[in-house]
């Protein structure tokens, strides 16, 4: 029965969750919100339905470990180097300014050093999860102040291992010093780990890969994501690490292999769900009635909170060269405190080095800084284009905060890299080299991509998530050349919902269905039975001699 008592739990949480995510979402607000006050409405401190959260708060620190693997797979270390000064620079200031801050705060409302230590690493991080869910369903993450605040989240993340390593030890006891040959014992079973972990997702899993029946296999690579994600979160716990930074480290050598967009997509609806789960189990930890009595303290320490980071990365941003506007508007984003901070606070706690009263307002607040992120997020390019408006004409930045003058001009996405795919590549590299992608599953057909010289993404073209990476929002023109009509049409609707003016060119396999790729959302089709019976008869007639000034055609 225990297990269907969990069952029950995730149910009544995934429901109430819907229902305020849907809710904020009519109201026009984040649907993080909605999950938020769900947590707080069903959990033990409100209606009381869900009694006990230890469970779904297992469930929810999965949820952050698959949120860690999907930016591993983003983060490389070319990746941070090509953010520039402002992830490098800018995110070890930030992290460093915004701890010594909340240390001292703390040390000056009569908290002891160690309680002061784990206040200032809770505020020096901001919430990863929430600001790339805002900033993406804004379209946002490609504008000035985007591409700044990604860039400083992902130093905050790899910040949270040497983090979460000195919380741990502030949070022990004295005790015997522990002896050299279990440290030495341990730091050898982590560099072995890393090692094998390093040499399987990096070298042997991604040449498997090409091999059939993986190739061609469309459910394997996706169970190969899930246990990639689950079997390193695990790993890492069984060496006595987060399990989030482990399945992080798995996601970055992953990024090193052109799988890495597809298994990005693979895990993306398992992600959502477990990462729903987090902000409710987040919302389960606050008080409503201490909050109400202390609404004072909680609201003075939210606006302090929000106010200080915010300055502080306007600060670093502006010496490292940013508009005012567009340093405002990356702090505005950033003024937040992050999920990893719950972890924190929850070491703390456990340790005894955070007294109950202290821990009640960092939730409480933590919880009030998420639910004013979506706000922060709306508002910042509006605040920054008043700011630059006082900037000297001469050096204002057109590209300083609107996203769309950052594009790129525009590409060519061609999706499957077939003998079809490769003559429309072939045809247009000599203009348009450097600005094709291609997308195609067949990692054989990525590799031939590749040694042209285009970029590739290998994965399922139905999928959003590939989609987007694959720069389907910035392109001109799409070429879908699959030869499976379903695949192709899904295709084209996905590519058709997320770049409505983009024009798409189709292949058109048999001509029974060449409407139906019209009505999905391609420009033109290029019917190859028709195409095929024009090219016949050509041939036929040049043979019978009537067509005696037209060369033959080529054979395809």
């Amino acid at each position: 029965m225990e297990a269907w008592d969990v069952l029950l739990n995730i149910l009544i949480v995934l429901t109430a969750a819907f229902l305020f995510g849907t809710a904020a979402e009519r109201l026009r607000q984040n649907a993080i919100v909605g999950y938020l006050l769900a947590g707080t409405l069903v959990g033990p401190h409100g209606l009381g339905l869900v009694q006990s959260a230890a469970q779904i708060d297992l469930i929810a620190e999965l949820g952050v470990a698959l949120l860690l693997f999907g930016i591993g797979l983003e983060f490389s270390f070319r990746r941070l180097v090509s953010l520039g000064r402002m992830a490098i620079v800018g995110g070890a200031f930030q992290v460093l300014l915004t701890a010594l801050a909340g240390a001292l705060a703390g040390r000056l409302f009569g908290l002891a050093p160690r309680p002061a230590l784990f206040v200032g690493a809770m505020v020096a991080l901001s919430s990863t999860a929430c600001v790339l869910r805002v900033l993406g369903d804004r379209t946002a993450l490609d504008s000035a102040y985007g591409r700044n605040a990604v860039g400083i989240l992902l130093l905050q993340d790899v910040a949270v291992v040497p983090l979460t390593l000195v919380l741990s030890l502030a949070g022990r006891e004295a005790g015997p010093a522990v002896p050299w040959t279990v440290i030495a014992r341990n730091a050898i079973l982590v560099v072995a780990t890393v090692g094998g972990v390093g040499f399987l997702l990096g070298y042997a899993i991604p040449r498997l890969l090409i091999r059939r029946p993986w190739g061609s296999n469309r459910e394997l690579p996706i169970l190969l994501a899930i246990v990639i994600a689950t079997g390193s979160a695990i790993l890492a716990h069984g060496i006595g690490f987060s399990p989030a930074i482990g399945a992080f480290i798995a996601g970055m050598f992953v990024a090193e292999s052109p799988l890495a967009a597809q298994v990005r997509a693979d895990v993306g609806s398992l992600r959502a769900t477990f990462l729903t789960l987090f902000f409710a189990s987040v919302g389960m930890l606050a008080e409503p009635r201490w909050i109400v009595e202390h609404a004072h303290l909680v609201g003075g320490t939210v606006c302090a909170i929000v106010v200080v980071k915010a300055i502080l990365v306007w600060i670093v941003a502006m010496i490292l060269g940013c508009r005012p506007g567009v340093a405002l508007a990356t702090g505005l984003c950033l003024a937040q405190v992050g999920e990893f901070s719950f972890v924190f606070a929850e070491i703390g706690r456990s340790s005894g080095i955070l007294s109950p009263e202290t821990f009640r307002l960092l939730v409480a607040s933590t919880i009030a800084t998420l639910i004013v992120t979506p706000y922060l997020v709306a508002v910042a390019p509006r605040v920054a284009r008043r700011m630059d408006r006082f900037a000297p004409p001469s050096s204002r930045d057109p590209d300083a905060v609107d996203s769309e003058a950052q594009l790129p001009l525009g590409s060519v996405l061609i999706v499957g890299f077939g003998p079809a795919g490769r003559r429309v590549a072939e045809a247009l590299l000599p203009e348009y080299g450097g600005r094709i992608s291609v997308v195609d599953f067949n990692p054989q057909n990525a590799e031939t991509a590749r040694r042209l010289g285009i970029e590739v993404h290998v994965g399922d073209a139905q999928q959003p998530d590939l989609l987007i990476h694959s720069g389907i929002r910035y392109a001109r023109a799409v070429v879908v050349t699959l030869p499976d009509f379903a695949a192709a049409r899904h295709a084209i609707e996905a590519c058709r919902d997320l770049n409505p003016e983009v024009h798409i060119t189709a292949r058109g396999r048999h001509h029974r269905f060449a409407e139906q790729l019209t009505q999905a959302g391609a420009n033109a089709v290029i019917d190859e039975e028709s195409e095929a019976g024009l090219r016949l008869a050509s041939s036929v007639r040049r043979e019978l001699g009537l067509e005696k000034d037209n060369p033959p055609d080529p054979v395809i």
